[in-house]
């Protein structure tokens, strides 16, 4: 199963912040979608870094409150993006989240346009349907030849 599967059930939307959004607004976008991560996105559409929940933390935990509230999404955000295409195996992408250390993957087109955004939970929502219809049939199997 590829990548572009997941989106085809998922969409292709994306949530996305400006760099002057300031933590706050960033916040709460994040808890309006009830999703961990947003792209930043300057005003032509070009994906500048990504800003999580965990980056927040970070910045609250290196700078204390107040400095936090006066940050925007360009000073939050993570810049190195670790991307993967529409063919990218669901392993593969995993394999990537675990060595990478990151839980949001952008989906990146061969023009390298944006076509969408795979999480986690995305990503083992999609295998644990497909391991449970790989028993499913086993068990069918199993049935019919004993």
């Amino acid at each position: 199963m590829t990548i572009a599967e997941i989106l085809r059930r998922k969409g292709t939307g994306v949530v996305s912040v400006r760099p002057q959004d300031g933590a706050v607004a960033v916040a709460r976008t994040l808890a309006e979608h009830r999703i961990g991560a947003a792209l930043v996105c300057d005003e032509t559409g070009a994906v500048l870094g990504i800003v999580s929940e965990r980056d927040i933390v970070r910045a609250l935990a290196a700078e204390g409150g107040e400095a936090l509230l006066a940050m925007d999404a360009a000073r939050l955000m993570t810049r190195v993006l670790h991307t993967v295409t529409p063919r990218t195996s669901v392993v593969e992408a995993l394999g990537m989240m675990t060595d990478r250390r990151v839980r949001h993957l952008p989906v990146l087109a061969d023009d390298g346009s944006l076509a969408g955004i795979v999480s986690i939970g995305d990503l083992v929502k999609h295998r644990i349907v497909e391991v449970e219809h790989e028993a499913e049939e086993l068990r069918s199997y199993v049935a019919q030849a004993g």
